[in-house]
């Protein structure tokens, strides 16, 4: 854990295309939260703080809470499968996206809008899932402030 001001915190970042939130210790100090590419939950990574706080490398960017959410599903979506309704979720989103591509097209605002409260929603149930299951870093509010 590192000392930051509290002031700055929850912080939402992409790291290495990874989204990673850093969040306010009990204490005062700071703690990492990565996604992880094989569940989808949080790894404490603290180590990478400095890294970020310093943007080394270039390949790190700040997020807003609303773009933040819509990284990790995204992020969520490409990298796991499974069965249930979030990934049923993620399932609409990609034929949506998969039509769109199809008819040469972007995107229509409607479709954009129906994505981000897809994925704000399977946000909040995804961390919902992790939060009962005991992952300390999961936090559905996240999505439910935004």
């Amino acid at each position: 854990m590192t000392e930051v001001s509290s002031s700055d915190l929850p912080a939402y970042y992409l790291y290495h295309q990874s989204p990673v939130k850093i969040v306010e210790t009990p204490d005062g100090g700071a703690r990492v939260w990565r996604v992880s590419i094989d569940s989808g939950g949080w790894h404490e990574k603290n180590d990478i703080f400095v890294e970020i706080m310093l943007a080394v490398g270039g390949d790190i960017f700040t997020r807003s809470a609303a773009d933040f959410v819509q990284e990790v599903e995204a992020f969520r979506a490409h990298y796991l499968q499974g069965d249930g309704p979030i990934f049923a979720l993620y399932e609409t989103v990609q034929a949506l996206r998969d039509a769109a591509k199809a008819e040469g097209r972007h995107l229509t605002p409607k479709e954009r809008a129906l994505i981000r409260g897809i994925r704000q929603r399977t946000f909040v149930m995804f961390e919902e899932q992790l939060r009962a299951a005991g992952d300390p870093g999961a936090d559905p509010d996240i999505a439910r402030a935004v």
